[in-house]
């Protein structure tokens, strides 16, 4: 008899390996790696997730006792090495096997079992699937068929269906009451009537930077870079390269002439792409390359239009995968290459279960298939740095190629860095320097775009009463509520709530504290950009029709397809100016964009986050990259209250060595990453007696575990920085461990031996990206 491992859909960490089932005869070869199955666990109908066949128990198991699968609810979604990739997340991460399985699920799946209103235990099955499209055709009788005088439907739709196949969708909107007609025309043998896969999701797009004309010659960046990736793809070890580009180096060609050698190989590539603002962008790229042999998989795509997309790819239909972060987990059987553009981005980090981070998962799944893992950025990260700089981690070689360069003679954009202090001690009250003003009015006049990065969106940072001092805070978290102009609300970022107010000098404000109607706005958000804009430029004499000002942020992307909207708005523009937050710092390749203008440098910096410093030089440099990618030499300023921080010299002068220099040595002080490994154990829950006891007590069994191992320290427990997010408070510790420490199994073992009373959450975050 066949045995299978089964994985239970139970998110608790109690659970922490499979379970044993008899595969029964009127199953076999139904119940495979990958098929969703229902079975009983303690005496109630649970689902699971088959993870492994074989033809022996486990030691102490008797066969004839083992329960048996009962039904196949889902077909499989991934095979035995994306098993044992979500068994690595799983002890990686600290996490529940079903968490870690499901990433792997097919879009749209959600099979439960949930207990009814009469108490029994029912299945709910909800699944995404193919949709057909019915198509309508004239057979070579109908070609000769002369419908009668006064048949005057069938005789539009005979001329319709003459100049080829059309889908009946279609055909009803040009005739009326059309079904009637297709049914009568069929039966007389005059139309056929056939189902078509409709394959959901495929979108083409505008944009210039879309397209992808191959270059005839390669620089000598580019040209290094492809041996390196070649020479990994052929080791077949899960050997990583870390391609160190500027930006507009070509590293996208790089990545398409990869996949060129991996396709010719027979095999496929998964491409990750850090903000779905790229996608449409890269996808326009690859699909001029590779055609429809390209899938994209992302957020912002509908259930069905991902179903659809993932299904090319199981099937094989598709062999090149593009998306965020979640594309990794596509069932492609035989990748030759994985790609992770801009590999800095912290959007790569998962901030829910499973927490994974997608570069080392990536990692492992290139161990596992036998393919090269490509590391993509003009800024990398610290971490890949340093293991390039080894020259190997966890088994495999990890080699650094750069790619110094701009192709066609384009040089790196000229930065000004524009001290603000210095701005307002001569007068200047306005949110642009002088310098910034007057560059902005020039690019007008050039008939050239710009763009403007200010990393908050809203009108005002926050309002406060000229009064009494008093800041608006968001009653379910502890943080200050952001001013919105247009529609005149105040807003919570965190939790999402917001409610309706005025600001000063409109005559309905009132502060909630002492009443005073002085609620004036502070600070400076994407909206107000966006508006100073348009008043500088009425000042300057620039009319609102002489320059498009688009203002790209969460606000404005809202809605399906409005990144890939505004974008190609931006594109199509002869004269443009676009304002938004980071989102529109990274890969956008827009050749007439001659300045870049940063509001101000120091939103990032000043955060309470040892990588503030990293992650500023990263915007800087990535968002002075979008100027002079063409032929016209490019600008960048930089507005800032602190021009003497090294990140900020290093942005202005592009020379890296500049922030790593004193980074380094800081962070190999206190002992943080690269030079150690961070994990976060978060506790919250609405009562504060229990979430604080329950802190204490895990903080005490991971001192215990960390007492016994080398460069373990445990800081805390403490109040997070954000106390409280929708009315529940939040505490957590801290645990620093050495780079190749296997701390999720660890951390995952202290939370199960720790007693957690219910209405207490406890999260663990391993490699930590956010410890707010």
């Amino acid at each position: 008899m066949t045995f299978a491992s089964v994985i239970l859909d139970i998110s608790t960490r109690a659970l922490d390996t499979p379970f044993s089932y008899a595969v029964p005869p009127e199953l076999e070869g139904t119940v495979c790696v990958g098929s969703t199955v229902l079975v009983t666990f303690a005496h109630r109908a649970a689902v699971g997730y088959v993870v492994a066949l074989g033809d022996e128990l486990g030691e102490g198991l008797d066969g004839r006792r083992v329960l048996c699968v009962e039904q196949v609810l889902a077909e499989s979604a991934f095979d035995e090495v994306g098993a044992q990739v979500a068994s690595w997340m799983a002890g990686e991460y600290a996490c529940s096997p079903a968490d870690a399985v499901r990433p792997l699920l097919a879009p749209g799946q959600r099979v439960r079992v949930r207990r009814g209103e009469d108490g029994a235990w029912e299945l709910v099955n909800e699944r995404a699937g193919a949709v057909d499209d019915r198509w309508a055709s004239l057979t070579p009788e109908g070609a000769k068929y002369e419908p009668a005088k006064h048949a005057t439907r069938q005789r539009e739709v005979v001329l319709a269906l003459a100049k080829g196949p059309m889908r009946l969708a279609e055909l009803r909107a040009l005739v009326p009451g059309v079904s009637a007609v297709v049914s009568s025309l069929a039966k007389r043998g005059v139309v056929e009537v056939v189902s078509r896969r409709h394959v959901r999701g495929v979108e083409s797009t505008s944009l210039s930077s879309a397209m992808a004309p191959r270059p005839g010659q390669l620089t000598q960046g580019q040209a290094d870079a492809l041996a390196a990736i070649h020479e990994a793809m052929d080791a077949r070890r899960g050997d990583v390269v870390l391609v160190d580009g500027v930006t507009g180096s070509g590293k996208t060609e790089v990545y398409l002439r990869a996949i060129e050698h991996a396709l010719a190989d027979g095999r496929g590539a998964l491409v990750l792409v850090p903000e779905i603002a790229l996608t449409a962008q890269t996808v326009g790229r690859f699909r001029a390359r590779f055609g429809m042999d390209v899938a994209v998989l992302h957020s912002r795509l509908s259930t069905g239009e991902r179903f659809d997309q993932w299904d090319l790819v199981r099937t094989g239909k598709a062999r090149v995968v593009v998306g965020a972060r979640s594309a990794l987990f596509a069932p492609l059987p035989n990748p030759g290459v994985i790609v992770i553009d801009e590999e800095h981005e912290t959007s790569y980090k998962q901030d829910g279960p499973p927490r994974y981070h997608a570069r080392e998962v990536a990692a492992k799944l290139a161990q596992l298939r036998g393919c090269a893992l490509v590391l993509g950025s003009a800024t990398p990260s610290l971490e890949s740095l340093g293991r390039c700089r080894t020259g190997e981690w966890m088994g495999v070689s990890w080699t650094r190629v750069c790619m110094d360069e701009r192709p066609g003679g384009a040089v790196l954009p000229r930065v000004q860095i524009v001290d603000m202090a210095a701005e307002f001690r001569g007068g200047g009250r306005s949110i642009f320097s002088g310098a910034l003003a007057d560059a902005l009015v020039q690019v007008v006049e050039r008939r050239e775009k710009a763009v403007l990065l200010h990393n908050r969106r809203g009108f005002a940072s926050f309002l406060m009463c000229r009064e009494c001092g008093c800041v608006p805070e968001c009653p379910h978290c502890s943080t200050s509520l952001t001013y919105h102009e247009r529609t005149h609300e105040l807003a919570c970022h965190t939790c999402g709530s917001s409610w309706p107010v005025r600001a000063w000098p409109d005559s309905h404000t009132s502060c909630p504290n002492c009443g005073s109607r002085y609620m004036a706005a502070f600070g400076v958000g994407t909206q107000r950009v966006e508006d100073e804009l348009g008043l500088l430029f009425a000042q300057r004499g620039v009319s609102a029709e002489d320059v498009d000002v688009i203002r790209m942020d969460a606000d404005t992307t809202r809605g399906k397809g409005m990144h890939q909207t505004l974008l190609e708005r931006f594109d199509e523009a002869s004269c443009a100016v676009l304002v938004g937050t980071q989102m529109i710092a990274k890969g956008l390749d827009f050749p007439d964009v001659t300045l870049v203008g940063v509001i101000n440098a120091d939103t990032t910096l000043k955060l309470p986050d040892f990588r503030a410093a990293e992650r500023t030089y990263e915007l800087l440099e990535q968002v002075s990259g979008r100027a002079g990618r063409g032929t016209r030499p490019g600008t960048v300023i930089v507005q800032t209250y602190w021009a003497s921080h090294p990140a900020i010299r290093a942005a202005a002068s592009h020379d890296r060595s500049l922030f790593l220099e004193s980074e380094l040595v800081e962070r190999s002080e206190w002992r943080y990453p690269p030079f150690s490994r961070i994990a976060n154990i978060c506790v919250w829950g609405k009562d504060v007696e229990a979430v604080h006891a329950t802190c204490d007590a895990l903080a005490r069994q991971v001192r215990e575990v960390a007492n016994g191992q080398a460069g373990w320290e445990v800081l805390g427990p403490s109040d997070c920085i954000k106390s409280r997010i929708k009315d529940r408070v939040r505490r957590h510790v801290l645990v620093k461990t050495p780079p190749e420490a296997r701390v999720g199994a660890a951390l995952a073992a202290c939370v199960r031996s720790t007693s957690v009373p219910r209405g207490v959450s406890v999260s663990i975050d391993v490699d930590a990206h956010d410890m707010m």
